[in-house]
């Protein structure tokens, strides 16, 4: 773990935030004690979903034929009028 000062983060905040965007976590001191620690942020989770990973996750690698498409669609069709 990469080691700063606060007199670091002000006066080199441009190096420090080099060492976090490369993954580094980086242990801030003052006084020569450790004061907080800066990790690099998680990024956030689409909020949309995600149809063809959860389509690949039903149904693998799978291609289905235009034959299996038609009746998959008459077969809903079907249920929606029953």
């Amino acid at each position: 773990m990469k080691t700063a000062t606060v007199r670091d983060l002000r006066n080199h905040f441009p190096r420090v935030a080099a060492w976090i965007a490369e993954g580094q976590p980086v242990a801030i001191t003052k006084a020569g004690k450790p004061f907080a620690r800066l990790v690099p942020a998680t990024p956030e989770k689409s909020r949309k979903p995600d149809i063809m990973a959860q389509l690949k996750e039903i149904w693998g690698d799978r291609v289905f034929s235009t034959k299996e498409v038609a009746e998959m669609r008459a077969a809903e069709l079907e249920g929606e009028e029953g």
